[in-house]
C-alpha cells in the first residue's frame, strides 16, 4: 500500500495483493487518514488480486468516513473479481467508481 500526494487537498492510495483479514487494519487505517487530511482520494485498487469481507468493511468504512469529512472517495481501477463482489453485495453504491477507460 501506497500514498502519493497528487495536488493540493488530494491523494492516490494504492492497495495491491490481497486485501483480506490480514490487510485490512492497515487499509483502513490508511484510508481514514488519508479521507480525514484530504478533499479528494483516489482510491487506486487495480493490483488488489483477492477481497474478503473483512477488506470489503474496510473500504465501506472508509466511504463512511470520506462522507462524514466531506472528501471525494473514488474507487479507481476496478479489478473484475472486486468489481463483482461489490455487485454481488450491492456495496458498490456507496462508491464512486472511475471508469477505467480512458
Amino acid at each position: 500500500m501506497a500514498v502519493h500526494p497528487t495536488g493540493p487537498g488530494s491523494c492516490r492510495v494504492t492497495v495491491a495483493g490481497d486485501l483480506d483479514v490480514v490487510s485490512a487494519t492497515d487499509v483502513r487505517e490508511a484510508l481514514r487518514a488519508a479521507v480525514c487530511t484530504h478533499d479528494r482520494v483516489d482510491l487506486d485498487v487495480g493490483q488488489v488480486t483477492f477481497c474478503d469481507c473483512t477488506g470489503l468493511s474496510a473500504l465501506i468504512a472508509a466511504s463512511r468516513a470520506a462522507k462524514t469529512h466531506g472528501t471525494e472517495l473514488r474507487l479507481c481501477a476496478v479489478p473484475h473479481p472486486l468489481a463483482r463482489l461489490l455487485r454481488l453485495t450491492h456495496a458498490g453504491s456507496v462508491f464512486t467508481i472511475e471508469s477505467s477507460a480512458s
